[in-house]
Order: C-alpha cells, then sequence, then structure tokens
C-alpha cells in the first residue's frame, strides 16, 4: 500500500505526516490491519526495538474531585462507587510503589484527583518522591497532580520528580464539550511549565469519547507540536454513574489503527499503551505492543487491569523484552546524547522545521460495520492496592 509506504520512510525519518495521511490510517478497513501494524512496527522497532518499557500507577488520593471532566471516575457529581480516600502518607505511598517496582516497573507514576496542588500539596508529594527514591534505587518518578501553578514544576524537580503528566485528552475545538471547569489552554500551560523546569513532559490523549477522526488527528498534531517525551493513549473505561457512561464506541481494530496513527505522527516518541487497554483491546493486546513500546502494569487509578504476572507473560510471548533499569528509554538524539542528524524534525522536532500542521476539512468518522456489545463485564472497580488492606496488582 502505497500510504504505508510513505507513512515508514516518514516514521524513519522523523517526518511529518500529513494530516489527510493520519486520517487514512483511522479510515483503513479491517482487511488492511495487519498491513498497518507492521508498518507501524517497523517505525516503532527502528527507535525502540523490542523494549517495552513498565510504569506503575500510585493513586496517592482518589475520588472527591471539584472538576467536571465527564469521562473521570473522580469527578465531581461522579456516581461511580470507586474507591475513596484522602492523601496516602509517603511510607504508604512508597509501599505501594515498591510493588510496582519489585513486579518490573522502571516509572512510578504519582497521581492525585483535584484541579491542582497547593504549596502544602506540593510538599507531600515531595516527601513521597525522596521516600521512594531513597527506598527503590534507579526508578523513575512521574508526578501527576493537575494544573500547576507557577513555581510548583521546579519545587517537584527539587524533590527528584523525573516527569510531570498533563494530558490534552481530546482536540481544541471539542475540549469544551467535555469539560468546563477549565480550558484546554491551561493544560497546554502545565505541560510547558513542566518542561520549563526540566522535568521530561508526559502528555497524552483518550480516544473513544464520541470523538470524530478529525478530532483525533487534531489532537495527536498538537501533542506533537506541544513535544512531549511520553504520549498515553488511554481508551475510555465508560464507568457506570459518569456522563459517558453509554459511549462503546471502540473495537479492537480501531483501537489498532488509532495507535498506528499515533506512531507514525510521533515516530521517536515513548508511546504508552494505557487505561481501558484490557477493556477495548482484550485478546488483541499483544498486537499493540508493535506499535507501543511502554504500558501500565497491573491496576489503573479507580479501575483494575489483567494480572501483574499476565502482562509479563503477555510481553515475553510476543517476542518482546521488559526494558532494564540501565535502559535509557528515548533515541540518543532526544537525550542530547546522539550525533544522528535532524531529518526534518521528530515528534517535538518543530523546532527544526518542520513544515506547519495546516487544515483540512472535517472528515467523517469512520464507524465499524456493526456497533461493538457493551462489555460492561470487563470494567471493574478497583478494591486493591493504595487506599486499601489488600495487596497491589503488579
Amino acid at each position: 500500500m502505497d500510504l504505508l509506504n510513505t507513512l515508514v520512510d516518514k516514521g524513519l525519518r522523523r517526518e511529518l505526516p500529513t494530516r489527510e495521511e493520519a486520517l487514512a490510517v483511522l479510515a483503513t478497513s479491517d482487511d488492511d490491519l495487519l498491513e498497518v501494524v507492521t508498518a507501524a512496527g517497523k517505525v516503532r522497532r527502528q527507535w525502540f526495538g523490542r523494549r517495552v518499557k513498565l510504569n506503575y500507577l500510585v493513586n496517592l488520593k482518589s475520588g472527591l474531585c471539584p472538576e467536571d471532566c465527564s469521562y473521570c471516575s473522580q469527578r465531581l457529581g461522579s456516581k461511580a462507587e470507586i474507591l475513596k480516600y484522602t492523601w496516602l502518607k509517603p511510607d504508604e505511598a512508597s509501599k505501594a510503589a515498591a510493588a510496582g517496582v519489585a513486579g518490573g516497573a522502571k516509572r512510578v507514576c504519582l497521581v492525585a484527583s483535584g484541579r491542582g496542588p497547593t504549596d502544602r500539596d506540593v510538599d507531600r508529594v515531595s516527601q513521597t518522591i525522596e521516600a521512594i527514591k531513597e527506598q527503590n534505587e534507579g526508578v523513575e518518578v512521574c508526578a501527576c497532580l493537575g494544573l500547576l501553578s507557577e513555581g510548583q514544576a521546579g519545587r517537584l524537580r527539587s524533590a527528584g520528580a523525573d516527569a510531570y503528566n498533563h494530558n490534552l485528552n481530546t482536540s481544541e475545538g471539542t475540549y469544551g464539550d467535555i469539560t468546563t471547569t477549565h480550558t484546554y489552554a491551561d493544560r497546554v500551560e502545565t505541560v510547558q511549565q513542566a518542561q520549563a523546569a526540566g522535568l521530561s513532559a508526559c502528555s497524552g490523549l483518550i480516544a473513544g469519547m464520541g470523538e470524530s477522526d478529525t478530532d483525533l488527528v487534531d489532537v495527536v498534531f498538537s501533542l506533537r507540536e506541544l513535544d512531549p517525551d511520553s504520549v498515553p493513549v488511554n481508551f475510555l473505561i465508560p464507568f457506570e454513574g459518569t456522563p459517558l457512561a453509554k459511549e462503546w464506541n471502540l473495537t479492537p481494530q480501531r483501537c489498532l489503527r488509532i495507535l498506528a496513527m499515533v506512531r507514525f505522527v510521533c515516530p521517536d516518541v515513548e508511546v504508552r499503551l494505557a487505561g481501558g487497554r484490557e477493556v477495548h483491546l482484550r485478546s488483541m493486546q499483544p498486537l499493540a505492543l508493535h506499535l507501543v513500546n511502554s504500558i501500565f502494569l497491573g491496576d489503573y487509578l479507580t479501575s483494575e487491569g489483567q494480572a501483574g504476572q499476565a502482562d509479563l507473560d503477555m510481553i515475553a510471548d510476543a517476542g518482546f523484552e521488559v526494558e532494564g533499569a540501565g535502559t535509557t528509554t528515548l533515541p540518543r538524539h532526544r537525550t542530547g546524547a546522539g550525533t544522528e542528524p535532524e531529518a526534518g524534525g521528530g515528534c517535538g522536532g518543530h523546532s527544526t522545521g518542520c513544515a506547519p500542521c495546516g487544515d483540512v476539512a472535517d472528515a467523517p468518522t469512520v464507524v465499524d460495520a456493526e456497533a461493538p456489545a457493551a462489555r460492561t463485564d470487563l470494567v471493574a472497580v478497583r478494591r486493591r492496592g493504595a487506599g486499601t488492606d489488600l495487596a497491589p496488582n503488579a
């Protein structure tokens, strides 16, 4: 397929595809799916080989959020029957993190619900970061605390944080339909504050909220321009008790096309398969490893994932290997240690002269022939790990 040959060539050169090419990936048929995965897999292996980075979530504070993000089980007014608890103590969070590290996680992601941290919250998280680093030599720590105020990113960096996560989630044009208590621009500003403080930026999206193909391409192109080092791709978990509980728009095939499109647009960035993979990819999760180079191990913030050992078995059975602590995740040219020539920009190579994104006419969403059946049986509320007396899944 000429389209795929073109996209592979561009991915190997870290060259930005056109919006039309990205839309065309989402419009490919199920008959062409394996060709799409094979093509994007070539780009993935060029920059990351067969390594899979494991990340582990610790939910520091669950529920009780004043924001109204429609997709979130922790939102204001959520009737989802999730765990609700206030801040974990540093030793409790460190103990939870240790379980993930023992399971092979290279990065621990510390997450807290809320609009953004107070200065006291930053002090609390800083103590937690220090405790985790002291007990787990070499582990990376990423904080995800919401919108940052001036100076807070620098304080987290001084405490030992390596990265900061704040997702764009959806396109700027549709953001107001999903959230009204803060803006898309607020999210962009927080990512930029993290970058300015020297933190590795982590920012991604949620697919499956009823968005169009154009919306998906818009947010991924915006992410490329924003230049995060990590791009988590979440698939909506339609929790009962949230406004998007009835949004079951994804098939395993569509999820794979979305991941392939992200890889083509952001070829040399850590693309992470995040929340919802078990619900929507199901038995096709191993194919996604040919597109992404990073996953979460075990459970998520308010939902349960598949068993941690099943994750490790899946990686091994698919012919991949867990990335070791002594290995640098990103290609050398993204860490400043390499000598590879700039080739028209990479995901975040916009400062070296990427072509402007331009505008295209709205494209209709490609709908699969049969609407997927709602698999509510696969949405399991987390009842173990952080905030409980039960052992974590790692």
